[in-house]
């Protein structure tokens, strides 16, 4: 009987712990929703502002890209990781790290590698392998574009002041609730920016091309840097939710296997004392 009662315990454990998988997938199901209507609104404004950019800059005679283009020799590079402050997310973490150990030993392998760290899964796994520049775990209590801004500001200050002569983004980039991916974007400087066909300069410009290219740059910048952390939000909650369904569905097929020994082990210990009765009875007898 000592082996039903510990079966049972089991099963009451294990019962608990799908109680609260199945709460956390629910919980994440629901933030997942907001994270994703969020970065679906995002994208398009981002991709029609970086489309203007690249319209307006094709007209430029000449190279007016200004500071956030200077090509340098990549010495120091700053790695902005984006990651999460709570776990029980799958390899959603674990990849973003994987991602920036590649990136030292293959891309930067001869230059110095500094990071700037938004989540505490990554910043906590990776500060002893890299110098960090600064851990902004906490914009996710209050994240919103001007707090997102404050960061966007220092990563172009940085550069412009020539403390890094590269600024890259890793994070996951949110395709669905079940796939993320994990990718390296260029930050800084900016990339050549490139469009196809012939751009029509007839319009009439108010200020000057230069000052919106000026303006906007800086603009584009900061949305690059939201919209990246909003996809990794949105990653985070659409890992967190399948590990949760998984864990749940692992839960119930563990609790059915403990159920059926359970059954087992209890129709034999009823077999057992049959037999002694039975046995009992017929020493009486004899």
């Amino acid at each position: 009987m000592a082996n039903l009662k510990e079966i049972r315990n089991r099963i009451t454990s294990i019962g608990s712990t799908m109680q609260i998988t199945s709460a956390m997938k629910m919980v994440s199901a629901a933030k997942l929703k907001k994270a994703q209507d969020s970065i679906t609104a995002m994208r398009p404004y981002a991709e029609k502002l970086t489309e203007l950019i690249q319209n307006i800059s094709a007209t430029l005679e000449g190279d007016n890209s200004g500071v956030y283009s200077e090509q340098r020799e990549v010495n120091n590079v700053l790695l902005v990781v984006v990651s999460s402050n709570r776990g029980l997310c799958g390899a959603f973490n674990a990849n973003v790290i994987k991602q920036v150990n590649q990136l030292k030993t293959t891309v930067f392998k001869d230059a110095s590698v500094t990071l700037l760290t938004i989540g505490k899964k990554g910043h906590d796994s990776l500060r002893k392998s890299f110098p960090v520049l600064e851990n902004d775990s906490d914009l996710f209590d209050h994240l919103n574009f001007e707090s997102t801004a404050v960061i966007a500001n220092k990563l172009m200050k940085a550069f412009v002041d020539g403390e890094f002569d590269a600024v890259h983004l890793v994070y996951n980039q949110f395709k669905n609730a079940g796939t993320q991916i994990v990718i390296t974007e260029q930050f800084l400087p900016l990339l050549p920016m490139e469009v196809e066909g012939n751009v029509s300069s007839d319009y009439i410009y108010e200020p000057s091309k230069i000052q919106i290219i000026e303006s906007l740059i800086p603009e584009s910048l900061k949305t690059q840097l939201f919209k990246a952390v909003l996809d990794s939000t949105a990653s985070e909650h659409g890992a967190r939710m399948t590990a949760m369904h998984k864990a749940t569905d692992n839960a119930k097929e563990l609790r059915d296997d403990l159920k059926l020994s359970y059954n087992k082990a209890r129709q034999a210990a009823i077999t057992n004392e049959i037999l002694e009765i039975v046995g009992g009875a017929e020493a009486l007898n004899n």
